[in-house]
């Protein structure tokens, strides 16, 4: 961000460490299934495009929530919006990890998204809220609990999931459980805004050709991330343990990209630039897995290296989409996280379609060619990118918080 921490980030109070740990767990969720695929696909003996509509529920059930979360946290109040969340988490992944069939588990993957939604959407305003050290240190500890959940979150699906593919399912409902109970003894109840939210605000809010220009690259961006997401396990013949460290070793390469190289390469470059050649790289990396499908270690090298890609793309993306917001940025977060989980929710039950009608090779192409043609919509927007950057001197006020809210989410 425009600030440095004028404190340590890492020193905190206890209202902090609950929600920051409940982060954690939360976005050890992006991977923590996906060590577990092959062995759903064999155990219930479902088709991997069965199996991949445990990612399109739970993310269209997210994207569509997005668009209620400013309303309902801005009638009950922050603390109560997380604690539902949480509770909802709980319940739907042990009824997911209890359940006997691919349709249960998907169905009960949809209310865990709605919990997800509520959760993601309000823990940094309550983190910032909370926190020491201003909206700076506030953004460097939220981006370390995201970036150590992508990269525990398959090595914790791998382990249990070489026990059983149920494992983790009921790994997440303990592990939020703990934070739920540290939710609701440490974080104070903090103030409801003066005016409630419209329902409609944030699908109001897409009329503005910055955001929409910004939306629609995120839709193309998780088009692609989620196909690879949701596709590479298969490929790569191997057990959920060994899936697991594959998708840790992406997971790390995901974490530091994200918290140190990005701002240094936005510094540098600028973020248009940079998110450029991102794109770029991640087109080649999707074809490169298209065409190596056949060759397990090709598959697992890509994938790795994606992570660093990924990594920057998810920091500069959401910095880019508050830059050029024109309204509030709250209400622009809902709009912005409606729109690219829609992508990531429909990516995965297309690629399965695909590789249904044709070849496994076919949704990864499709993936390459949406990250491609992601750029082409980002340059419709570059000089509402340029011009927000150079505005950017001014220090951001840290009660402008829930400006990230929503949608400081990995794509």
């Amino acid at each position: 961000m425009s600030s440095a921490p004028t404190t340590n980030p890492f020193k905190q109070p206890r209202a902090v460490w609950a929600v920051a740990f409940a982060c954690v767990v939360s976005f050890m969720g992006i991977g923590l299934v996906d060590p577990i695929l092959p062995a759903l696909a064999d155990d219930l003996h479902a088709t991997p495009s069965q199996v991949s509509l445990l990612f399109t529920s739970y993310l269209v059930v997210t994207a569509v929530a997005m668009l209620i979360v400013g309303a309902v946290s801005s009638r009950i109040g922050a603390k109560r919006t997380l604690v539902v969340g949480l509770v909802i988490i709980v319940v739907f992944a042990a009824l997911a990890g209890a359940s006997d069939s691919i349709g249960g588990i998907v169905g009960f993957r949809a209310g865990w998204g709605l919990g997800n939604a509520l959760f993601i959407a309000t823990s940094l305003a309550v983190i910032v809220a909370s926190a020491s050290g201003g909206f700076a240190g506030a953004i460097i500890l939220y981006e370390t609990a995201l970036g150590l959940g992508i990269a525990v979150g398959p090595l914790l699906g791998g382990e249990l999931g070489s026990i059983s593919w149920k494992g983790p399912f009921f790994g997440v409902s303990a592990l939020m459980f703990i934070a739920l109970v540290a939710t609701v003894a440490f974080v104070p109840a903090l103030p409801k805004p003066a005016r409630p939210t419209s329902i409609a605000a944030p699908l109001q809010a897409l009329r503005h050709r910055g955001l929409l220009i910004m939306g629609l690259t995120a839709l193309l961006y998780n088009w692609g991330f989620f196909t690879m997401l949701g596709y590479a396990p298969y490929p790569m013949e191997l057990e959920a343990h060994e899936l697991g460290l594959v998708f840790t070793g992406w997971g790390l390469l995901v974490a530091l990209f994200s918290v140190f190289f990005a701002p240094r390469l936005q510094a540098r470059f600028g973020t248009a630039k940079v998110l450029y050649v991102n794109l770029a790289a991640l087109g080649i990396v999707m074809t490169v897995i298209g065409a190596g499908v056949d060759n397990p270690t090709t598959v697992i090298v890509a994938v790795i290296v994606s992570g660093a890609f990924i990594g920057i793309n998810n920091t500069l993306t959401t910095q880019a989409v508050m830059l050029v917001s024109p309204v509030e940025r709250p209400t622009a977060s809902s709009a912005y996280g409606f729109v690219r989980f829609i992508g990531g929710g429909l990516a995965p039950f297309v690629a399965g379609k695909l590789a249904d009608a044709f070849n496994l090779s076919v949704p990864f192409y499709l993936g390459g060619v949406a990250f491609v043609l992601a750029i082409a919509v980002l340059a419709t927007g570059h000089s509402l990118i340029g011009r927000a950057e150079r505005e950017l001197a001014a220090p951001v006020d840290a009660e402008e918080v829930e400006a990230v809210g929503a949608a400081e989410v990995p794509a």
